[in-house]
């Protein structure tokens, strides 16, 4: 999957994007900037196109249900040379929309990692995210709210979802291993009560 609009030369500058497909129950999706096409295959739920080149300034950028020309994102986003951005296609696919975020990826010190959360879980209340019984790590996000990059000590936590302000879990997440020197984005997905693939999870890119 591959950002081609335009071909690279001296005068021009680039930014870094990815985009992730965010939409529990919308379906593979294309891609397109500035209304050419940049994916062969369909990225499905909850897939991500890792960190891609754009030329920076103005771009269209279009999300369309995969081979046809319906757009559910159409957004002209500025991006800056050299820079960091992550969008996400969010909300149920009758109400999809694009969440973009700025990406700091300074280097963590010295034995940290960075971690961020973004709440993109449609139905689901504002959370908390904390130590299995323990401390709250990041509080208080409702959907389409995110943290900044945090540094942690690299290593191994169990961490949970509750519900914010309480002590109610809605989401036990498997045990994550932060690794010295690396940047991780934790993204609540799914719907309460879903099943399925459409069930409460998390994702790590």
């Amino acid at each position: 999957l591959v950002f081609s609009s335009c071909d690279k030369d001296d005068d021009k500058t680039y930014a870094n994007v990815l985009v992730a497909h965010a939409s529990p129950d919308a379906p593979g999706v294309d891609l397109l900037i500035d209304d050419v096409k940049q994916n062969t295959a369909a990225l499905l739920y909850p897939g991500n196109t890792g960190y891609l080149q754009a030329e920076s300034g103005t771009r269209n950028i279009k999300v369309n249900v995969a081979g046809t020309a319906t757009s559910v994102i159409n957004a002209d986003l500025a991006f800056a040379k050299d820079q960091h951005y992550s969008i996400f296609a969010v909300d149920s696919v009758s109400k999809i929309s694009a969440v973009v975020l700025t990406d700091d990826l300074s280097a963590p010190a010295a034995g940290k990692a960075h971690i961020r959360f973004v709440h993109l879980s449609p139905n689901a209340p504002a959370v908390d995210v904390a130590l299995v019984g323990g401390a709250v790590v990041f509080p208080n996000k409702s959907f389409k709210g995110y943290t900044e990059f945090t540094p942690l000590d690299a290593a191994t936590y169990n961490l949970e979802v509750r519900v914010a302000g309480t002590m109610n879990v809605a989401l036990t997440l498997p045990p994550i291993t932060l690794v010295a020197g690396k940047i991780y984005t934790v993204y609540a997905k799914g719907f309460l009560g879903g099943t399925g693939v459409q069930a409460l999870g998390a994702e790590i890119i």
